[in-house]
C-alpha cells in the first residue's frame, strides 16, 4: 500500500483540531476527513470517525498495525507542515509587497 496524495482540505487556527485531510492510497481509494488534533504534547492523526448507539465514537477506518498508523500520521504531518510553511510565506511576501506600494 503507498500513500500516493494527502491533501488538506482545511486549516483551523482555533482549538485543538488543527485540519481537516483527505489522503488516497494506490491511485485507487481516498480517506476523507483525518483530523490533525493538538494534543498535550505532540500533534496527532484522528482517523475519520462516528458515534455509536452508545455514544462512543468508532473509527470509520483505521490502520492495522502500529508501523502503519505511523506511515500515516508521518505522512499526514509532514503535508501539514509543509502547509503552514507555505501560507506563513504567502502571508510574509503579501506583507512585503503591501509595504512596498
Amino acid at each position: 500500500m503507498e500513500i500516493t496524495d494527502v491533501k488538506i482540505r482545511k486549516i483551523i487556527s482555533e482549538g485543538r483540531l488543527r485540519a481537516v485531510v483527505s489522503v488516497t492510497l494506490d491511485d485507487m481509494l481516498a480517506v476523507h476527513d483525518i483530523k490533525v488534533v493538538q494534543g498535550g504534547e505532540r500533534m496527532f492523526v484522528a482517523m475519520p470517525s462516528r458515534k455509536d448507539e452508545n455514544g462512543a465514537f468508532r473509527d470509520i477506518v483505521h490502520p492495522i498495525s502500529a508501523s502503519a498508523r505511523n506511515l500515516f500520521e508521518q505522512r499526514i504531518l509532514e503535508a501539514y507542515e509543509q502547509q503552514i510553511i507555505l501560507m506563513e510565506s504567502e502571508e510574509a511576501a503579501e506583507d512585503i509587497n503591501g509595504e512596498a506600494e
